[in-house]
Parts: structure tokens; sequence; C-alpha cells
């Protein structure tokens, strides 16, 4: 049986390993949920239900955005159904030109099946 720190740590492996669909496959919930801080862009909301969508939003970032450097620190586990990661980038915007470093923290839920149900991002400002 898989368990809350295996899921995670193969998350960060996935994430440091730029093998993030992978991860989406092996490790989420057909019905997961994506909470970013605030909607997105031409998003009407800052949520985005199933792992289908959630591809969705790695695609989208994949094509419009290219990452210069990126780091992920974790996991940090919190209980029997949580745990955070801390995740640093420097990627440019390709649609505006813009370059930005930013700091986001990753909490994750997971069910008893040990599959991820829920992401949250919270954001430096």
């Amino acid at each position: 049986m898989v368990d809350i720190k295996t899921t995670a740590q193969r998350l960060v492996a996935c994430c440091r390993e730029n093998r993030t669909m992978e991860g989406l496959d092996e490790l989420y919930d057909a019905d997961a949920v994506s909470v970013e801080a605030v909607a997105p862009p031409g998003a009407a909301s800052a949520e985005t239900r199933g792992v289908e969508a959630i591809k969705g939003k790695h695609e989208w970032w994949d094509t419009n955005c290219t990452v210069h450097s990126a780091s992920v620190e974790g996991p940090y586990l919190h209980g029997t159904d949580r745990f955070a990661v801390i995740f640093e980038m420097d990627a440019t915007n390709k649609l505006d030109g813009r370059r930005n470093a930013m700091k986001e923290v990753g909490i994750y839920t997971v069910n008893d099946a040990a599959k991820i149900v829920r992401e949250e991002f919270y954001y430096d400002s």
C-alpha cells in the first residue's frame, strides 16, 4: 500500500525531474481539485476541477512560459493526509515578455488511497 510519504516524495521527484504529467497520471485522483490564490487571467475561477483540467493548466504553462531556473523543496508532511512543497522559479511569460522570480507553497491533500485530491497554492507578494 502506498502511503502519504511515498506520494509526497514521488511528487517532488516528478517536479524536480520535469515529469509533471507522469506525476499527474500516477499520483492524482481523477476528480482532484487545484486552487490558485487568485483566478488566472481569462479564467472565471481560481479553482480547476479534474486531473485532465489540471493537466491543461500545466500545458498552458509549458507553452506560454520559459523557465530559466526552478527548485523544489520538501516535502513537509502534516498528519496523515496533507503535505507541503515549496517551489521557486525564474520564468519569462512569452505573451508579454515579463520575467518574474516567484516563490509559492503548495499544500496537497491526499485520500485514503494516498492519491492527491486537492492542491492549493500560496504565493509570496
